[in-house]
């Protein structure tokens, strides 16, 4: 390929490739739970338009496709919120997704305070559970959502600069 990725802030008219990576990206979690109504497949463009303008979204880039994507924002409390980490199939298991945690872990340590960082993912959804353990993320709750379906809340308290450079 010859070509690296690139982190970046996504820009709106990346929207509508963020959708497609979306769909594609959560077709495997849909298959897995069973459930093909789940809200990243059915989100709107319009809706995701809004997202952009309400909080942080990074993209990976290889050359002119995206390739990667995850949003977040710093909550009131100080937390950090992840949500919709997506990893390109063909470039899953290459390191994509912790740079892309990494890099809005950063992003939104800019905008203030962050005491912890937190996020959700499906108890099934094992290759997820391994990402988020190798980033220091540790199980913190389990709501069971329905029949086929719990949520594990997973969180990381966030390091100070003063206490990374000492």
């Amino acid at each position: 390929m010859g070509m690296s990725v690139i982190i970046s802030t996504a820009e709106a008219e990346d929207a509508e490739q963020i959708l497609k990576l979306q769909y594609l990206g959560y077709q495997t979690e849909a298959e897995l739970y069973g459930d093909w109504a789940i809200e990243p497949l059915t989100q709107s463009l319009e809706s995701l338009r809004a997202e952009l303008t309400e909080q942080h979204f990074l993209v990976a880039r290889l050359g002119g496709e995206i390739v990667g994507t995850v949003r977040g924002r710093l909550g009131p409390d100080g937390v950090g919120r992840i949500g919709r980490l997506v990893v390109h199939p063909r470039m899953q298991r290459h390191g994509l997704g912790g740079r892309l945690l990494e890099a809005l872990e950063r992003r939104l340590a800019e905008d203030g305070a962050v005491t912890a960082y937190r996020l959700f993912t499906g108890h099934r959804s094992l290759g997820n559970l391994r990402l988020y353990a190798r980033q220091g993320y540790r199980q913190t709750a389990v709501e069971k959502v329905s029949g086929r379906l719990s949520l594990v809340r997973l969180e990381k308290a966030a390091v100070s600069e003063l206490a990374a450079t000492a």
